[in-house]
């Protein structure tokens, strides 16, 4: 149980820090979420240029999460881990920090926008 909360801290402070890192600066807010898995870019998404909602499963060798994208904002609809923290995170960028899922190593972070 010791290792688990210890696990949930560190993930509470890598995403701080993502966060601080990663976030926009000066000028119109950036509206790009970036999907990670495994450390490696899986997708951009332009939250600005979604029309319609979409779901985006992501599969790997743990299990899946299930991302909803929507206009102006993405989150983990589904996942088939066991503590479903990635899902209870909310909409990105509304909880302000990104969403991460240990479990099935998955981070989705807002990015700037590249030039």
């Amino acid at each position: 149980m010791k290792t688990r909360v210890w696990v949930l801290i560190f993930a509470a402070v890598l995403g701080i820090c993502l966060f601080f890192v990663l976030r926009p600066r000066g000028g119109a807010p950036s509206m790009v979420a970036a999907i990670y898995v495994d450390g490696e870019l899986a997708r951009r998404v332009d939250l600005n240029q979604v029309q319609e909602p979409e779901r985006y499963v992501v599969d790997g060798p743990d299990g899946s999460n299930t991302i909803l994208i929507e206009p102006g904002r993405i989150c983990v609809e589904e996942a088939d881990c066991p503590d479903q923290i990635c899902v209870l995170e909310g909409w990105l960028p509304d909880f302000g920090f990104p969403i991460a899922c240990l479990p099935h190593n998955l981070l989705i972070v807002m990015e700037e926008d590249a030039p």
